[in-house]
């Protein structure tokens, strides 16, 4: 295999979760043009279907299943339905997840549990199903963490803050459980400012005002994440687990 050749997903199937819009979608087409069969599944069926069709307009094989991944059944159920459809499962891409920005003294407790059942929870349950059916063969898990797991960006996100640090720490107890029993590898990525349906809620002129805290000046473009998670999906990745991945212009190191 040449070194282009291990960045290729051709053959694998690829479990998408949150694909119903933004950056979902741009995982689940970016990850067919590299060559993979996907599943998807979010709560909003309707915007899923318009995911399969584009998928599919790739000429790749697409099973879509309406799902809560905050419901373990439910996490099972996508699994399995990947399984019987494309024959196996090979990578999770753990993007499902919902953000707040709501002052801490206001924050409702189930505004807060809400948030950790699906960005913390979801991604654990989701990596518990998919481990469960893998194959001797192994994979690889890509969870969507965030930078602000590791910094703030001056908006009161505690919920979804504390969700995405939580995700670093499930990030390295599962490689460390998973990836010489199981073959499975698990990384993840940490956005930074990257337009999205959370993004959109900001106020105006937010995320303009925050490009002083980022060396390369502007927003990501969707394409640059997805060619990260595409990395940590593949073969080019195989000798990386448990690693935090930031994929935002230089903020980090602000």
């Amino acid at each position: 295999m040449s070194i282009l050749d291990s960045f290729s997903l051709e053959g694998k199937v690829a479990v998408v979760t949150g694909a119903s819009s933004g950056l979902g979608v741009a995982f689940a087409t970016g990850m067919a043009e590299a060559g993979a069969d996907i599943a998807i599944c979010a709560r909003r069926v309707e915007k899923l279907e318009a995911t399969r069709v584009a998928v599919e307009a790739l000429g790749r094989r697409c099973v879509a299943v309406e799902a809560d991944v905050s419901n373990p059944e439910d996490c099972d159920r996508v699994i399995s339905e990947a399984v019987v459809a494309l024959g196996h499962v090979d990578v999770l891409v753990n993007n499902a997840g919902i953000g707040t920005a709501v002052p801490a003294t206001r924050e409702a407790p189930d505004e807060f549990r809400k948030v950790i059942d699906i960005n913390l929870n979801g991604s654990y349950f989701m990596a518990q199903s998919f481990a469960r059916a893998i194959s001797e063969n192994g994979g690889s898990i890509v969870n969507i963490g965030s930078v602000l797991g590791s910094t703030t960006a001056f908006l009161p996100q505690a919920a979804y803050a504390s969700s995405k640090a939580a995700i670093i720490g499930l990030t390295r107890d599962l490689a460390q459980q998973w990836t010489a029993r199981k073959k499975i590898r698990v990384n993840a990525l940490a956005p930074g400012f990257f337009e999205s349906e959370m993004t959109d809620q900001y106020p105006d002129g937010y995320l303009e005002s925050m490009m002083i805290r980022v060396p390369a000046g502007r927003k990501g473009e969707s394409p640059e994440l997805v060619a990260a998670a595409i990395f940590l999906a593949s073969d080019a990745s195989s000798y990386i687990t448990g690693s935090l991945l930031p994929v935002d212009g230089g903020l980090l190191t602000t």
